[in-house]
This record gives C-alpha cells, sequence and structure tokens, in this order.
C-alpha cells in the first residue's frame, strides 16, 4: 500500500486565491472548495473526501474555512481593467494606421508604426490581466499589464496636452479624456499590488520603457510640433507672350501666349487655386511737367488702377480684363519635378487703344507632407448662381459669378486630426475677379464671418502659400510683330 504525500493548501494570497502544492511543486490553485475539489479530483482523491482529513490535506493559514475570495470584486475590477485596455488598444490602432500605411514622411510613417506596435502591447496586457486578476500562471503577467497602463497613460496624456492647444469639441474627446482617467486608476491600482514582483531586474526593464517612451515622445514632438524648413517649397513659373499675327478677315490680331509651371522643390503639392489674367492698359500721356509723385496721387484711387505704379509720363493709368482662365486642374497633385504647361491666344483690335498688355499667372499650393485633401469633392464646382444650391447661392447683383471649390483636408499626422475640429480647404474664382483660398474649421458660408487668425495659423499647419509671375509687352510691338 503506497503512502500519498500530503496535498498542502498555501495561505490565500492578497486576492484569496490558495496555492495547492504536492511535494514542494505547485498543481493547482482554488478560489473555493469548489475548486478545491476539481485539484483533487485530478490527483485521483474521490469527490466526496473530507477537506479537514489531516491524513491527506495539510492547510497553511487558515483551514477549509478560510476563503477571502471577493469574487464580485475580482471581476470588476479585471472588467474595467479589460475595457480600459481595449479601448486603448482600439484608439492606438485607429491612430497610427493611416500614418503607418499612407503618410508621406519618414517621421509620420515612424509615429504612426509606434502606435500600432503600441496597440499590439495594449492587446497582449490585456491577455496578460485575465491572468493576473485569475490564477496567476504567467509570472510576468503583473509586468505586462503595467507596461500597457503606461503607454496608455502617455498616449492619453499626449493626445490631452495636444487638445489643450486649441481646445475644440471633437467626439474623440469622449475617448480619451475617461481613457486617461483610467490610466492613472490603473496605474495606482497596479503600483499598490507591486505588480512587477516576480520579475527579475526590474529596473533595468523600468529603464528600457522610460527610454521607448522618451524615444516615442521625441517622434511625435517632431512630427507633430515641429514643421521642417529643410524641404522648402520653389515654383518655377513662366508667363510669356509669343509674336503676333494678324486676322485678314477681321479687324483683329492673334496674340499667342505660354504658360509654364514646375515644381522645383522637394516637396509634392496640391494645386488648390489657379488663375491666369491678361490686361491691357489704358493711360494718358503728358509730357512730364510734373513729377512722379503728383501723377501717382492723381492716378491713385481711380477704377482698376494699380497703386504700386507711378511713371512721369504716365498718368490716369486703367487696365481692363481681356483674358481670364484657369491654368490646373483644381486639386490635382503636382509632384517633385513635375511641370505643367498651356499655350492660350487671345485677340486684340487693331485699332486697340492700349499701350501695354501684361499677363500674370497665379497658384495657390497646398503642401502633400502636411495633409491629404479630398480631391474627389474639391474638384466638383459649385456656381454661385445656382439657386437650387442653397449653401452655395449668392445673388449675381451682388456677387457677380463665382465658382467655390471645397472640401475636407486631414492632416498627415493623424493626433492633429483627432484632437482637432474637421478642416476645409475652400477656393473662391472668377474670371479677372477674386481669387480667395483657405483653410479653417469653418465650412463655406457666404453669410458667415470667418476667424481671420485661424486660417493663417492653419494655412501655415498646412503649409498653404502662394507663387506669382508676370509678364507685360507693349502693343505696339505686338503690332508691329503682326505686320500692322
Amino acid at each position: 500500500m503506497s503512502i500519498r504525500p500530503w496535498v498542502v493548501v498555501e495561505p490565500p494570497d492578497d486576492r484569496g486565491l490558495r496555492r495547492v502544492s504536492v511535494g514542494g511543486e505547485t498543481v493547482g490553485s482554488a478560489w473555493s472548495p469548489a475548486d478545491l475539489r476539481k485539484v483533487l479530483c485530478r490527483l485521483g482523491y474521490p469527490k466526496d473526501m473530507d477537506l479537514n482529513d489531516s491524513t491527506a490535506l495539510c492547510w497553511r493559514g487558515g483551514g477549509s474555512e478560510v476563503w477571502p475570495d471577493r469574487r464580485w470584486r475580482r471581476l470588476l475590477t479585471v472588467s474595467v481593467m479589460l475595457a480600459g485596455l481595449l479601448t486603448s488598444m482600439t484608439f492606438s490602432a485607429v491612430i497610427g494606421w493611416p500614418d503607418a500605411s499612407g503618410a508621406l514622411t519618414f517621421a509620420q510613417r515612424i509615429t504612426g508604426v509606434l502606435f500600432v506596435l503600441s496597440g499590439i502591447v495594449l492587446g497582449l496586457s490585456a491577455i496578460a490581466a485575465l491572468d493576473y486578476w485569475g490564477r496567476r500562471q504567467f509570472k510576468f503577467s503583473g509586468a505586462i499589464v503595467l507596461i500597457g497602463v503606461i503607454i496608455a497613460l502617455a498616449t492619453d496624456g499626449i493626445l490631452f496636452l495636444l487638445w489643450l492647444e486649441e481646445r475644440e469639441f471633437t467626439l474623440h474627446l469622449l475617448v480619451y479624456v475617461p481613457a486617461l482617467c483610467w490610466s492613472v486608476w490603473a496605474l495606482v491600482v497596479l503600483v499598490r499590488q507591486k505588480s512587477w514582483e516576480g520579475v527579475p531586474q526590474p529596473k533595468k526593464i523600468a529603464a528600457g520603457v522610460v527610454a521607448t517612451a522618451l524615444l516615442t515622445a521625441v517622434s511625435l514632438a517632431y512630427s507633430t510640433m515641429y514643421q521642417p524648413a529643410s524641404a522648402p517649397m520653389h515654383f518655377a513659373l513662366e508667363a510669356e507672350f509669343g509674336k503676333a499675327r494678324a486676322d485678314d478677315e477681321l479687324p483683329f490680331v492673334h496674340v499667342p501666349m505660354k504658360l509654364h509651371m514646375k515644381n522645383t522643390g522637394g516637396i509634392p503639392v496640391y494645386i488648390i487655386n489657379d488663375i491666369y489674367t491678361v490686361r491691357g492698359r489704358a493711360a494718358l500721356y503728358s509730357h512730364g511737367e510734373g513729377d512722379v509723385m503728383g501723377e501717382w496721387r492723381r492716378s491713385v484711387g481711380r477704377q482698376g488702377t494699380r497703386e504700386g505704379e507711378a511713371e512721369r509720363y504716365v498718368d490716369e493709368l486703367r487696365y481692363f480684363t481681356v483674358s481670364s482662365g484657369r491654368f490646373y486642374e483644381s486639386g490635382k497633385s503636382l509632384d517633385v519635378g513635375q511641370e505643367h504647361s498651356v499655350e492660350r491666344v487671345f485677340q486684340l483690335p487693331k485699332n486697340v487703344g492700349y499701350d501695354t498688355v501684361t499677363v500674370e499667372l497665379e497658384i495657390a499650393y497646398m503642401r502633400k507632407d502636411r495633409g491629404k485633401l479630398d480631391v474627389e469633392a474639391f474638384r466638383s464646382a459649385h456656381p454661385s448662381w445656382n439657386e437650387r444650391d442653397e449653401r452655395y447661392y449668392c445673388d449675381p447683383a451682388t456677387c457677380g459669378g463665382q465658382l467655390i471649390y471645397e472640401a475636407r483636408v486631414r492632416h498627415n499626422n493623424n493626433l492633429i486630426n483627432v484632437t482637432r475640429k474637421p478642416r476645409y480647404v475652400t477656393a473662391v474664382w472668377s474670371p479677372g475677379g477674386r481669387f480667395i483660398s483657405s483653410i479653417s474649421s469653418f465650412p463655406f458660408n457666404y453669410s458667415a464671418v470667418g476667424d481671420y487668425g485661424e486660417e493663417r495659423r492653419e494655412m501655415e499647419r498646412y503649409g498653404a502659400a502662394r507663387a506669382r509671375v508676370g509678364s507685360e509687352v507693349s502693343v505696339a510691338e505686338l503690332l508691329e510683330s503682326a505686320g500692322v
């Protein structure tokens, strides 16, 4: 007849779980007498054995009546912990994946990858939480949960700090603010329970976590706060007239012109607005009895006069639009090194009263490394005279005729998108008239007054600016080249 070694029931830990061992080797654990009987059945003992049988069982730290497990409290704690970890995991993936998969710059991709990796760690922490508030079969589970909570605290803290910069309400705020409060609570719980116990060399592991957090913070600061100036924008714009040709059947001359644009910088851009305008100048000539200042003062204020021009022998400068049009497709990108040329022809009467003709080409652009424009929506023009489109309608007697282009723009750093209200790019165009481009949180509305301070900040944030070139030729030269 063999003698079985004692089954030792160890004292309950701080959660009420009692470890069961045989010969110094752990064979199971129990929250209650029912759990203990299951362990004993696996060891070959009968289901109805006497738990007070001292020949088979050795009780330490309390007998068969000591079961301090607070089951509902434990389940509530692990449920709240799981909810917070899984929410933070999902939110980190939502933030990081767009940057990791679609950002144009290396720093922004690294930021996105870090958030995705953080989400993976948070998912592992959720699995470890089940073990840590369960039977703790894996001795590192508490440390893994602690790392996940620290990551969640750092992530939610960064989001909250970014939100404080402009304090705009978004639905995402309802996620990371409660998550920030949860992470503080979870950290207090884990510190009180000393969840890192059992981990070898915890100081080195803690140093590694801190170093990783610092690298992440530096990456976030670089990609979010710092807007690199190492790749400034450069455009080569050209606008020139060709040789005019006379029309044998009509009293007109045909004047060709060439417009050219090339992105010579290091960043691709969206062209959000563009216009070319040909103007003829009419003037009153004198023999220069007056001075330049006098001529300029008399000219300023007349309709069509440019305030920046002053000539001694020319007075009463007036400009008339001869031709105007689009140069590029709205919202279309212009990559590094890409160029675009257009040739146009306009007509002038042979006896036209202009002395010079000018052509101006102007573009408004936005850097693609700062934001992603909804190009399909932006390409749809909204005529201001269309009464059926109430949002964009404006009485032609007041606004004349304008085309409005508008679409949502998303910042290439998704941290900005989740801590700000949506931003919209708006462009207004009319031939020879209004040439407007803006970025703001206000959808287009004729009757609303925008925040110009915000527009300037957003234009700078998204790297939006303008470029312009002009050329002038005398009408006498054009007529001479046409043989008139």
